[in-house]
């Protein structure tokens, strides 16, 4: 085996996948690439994503895949509360926050459903964690209660009741976390008496 293609491997155990540019800067060609896929030893996740035989992704795989070619995305609301452990739903598609003025990114595979947040709101109470070895970024748990408040249309506001318990009950939001990101995305009238009710 050459070293590149044992630089490789030892890239993508460490990491779980790669972009295809990401193992050219590595010192693989191409048509090397292309080689060793057909010779099994790597997959093709998804286009210009690759993997070792046998990768398992954990229910978040999609996620690294919309990271790996929008490492900028900040995943909100369903994805985010699935992140989270808060809901029960399991979202077809990767909850995705832009600002008002950005390009969504354009993505075959998963599907996206893209929220459009101001400035403020999509800055605020953003964290960063590690998921299948990829670093993504994500609204906090206030934060993403605080989301489904302001996007109860589009959610429903069944779910956001049910976020709002889930993280209150398992203490992983405080009542002044809350408030604040209610203030944020100005939907304090709305969340007041749910707050009161589960406070």
């Amino acid at each position: 085996m050459k070293s590149t293609e044992r630089h490789i491997q030892t890239l993508l155990r460490r990491a779980g996948t790669a972009r295809s540019r990401e193992l050219v800067a590595a010192g693989i060609t191409r048509s090397e690439l292309s080689r060793m896929v057909a010779a099994g030893q790597l997959v093709r996740v998804t286009r210009g994503l690759y993997a070792l035989p046998g990768y398992q992704s954990s229910e978040h795989g999609a996620l690294v895949a919309v990271v790996k070619r929008a490492p900028s995305v900040v995943f909100c609301l369903l994805t985010a509360l699935r992140i989270h452990d808060l809901t029960t739903q399991a979202p077809f598609e990767v909850w995705i926050a832009i600002g008002n003025k950005d390009h969504p990114p354009r993505l075959g595979y998963p599907p996206l459903r893209t929220v459009r947040f101001s400035d403020a709101a999509l800055v605020a109470g953003v964290e960063t964690r590690r998921v299948d070895g990829a670093k993504v970024r994500v609204t906090s748990v206030a934060k993403t209660v605080a989301d489904c408040f302001k996007f109860r249309n589009k959610i429903g506001l069944d779910v956001a009741l049910e976020a709002l318990r889930e993280a209150r009950r398992a203490k992983k939001a405080s009542a002044d976390e809350l408030w604040r990101y209610a203030k944020i995305n100005r939907v304090t009238n709305v969340m007041r008496p749910y707050l009161e009710a589960v406070a």
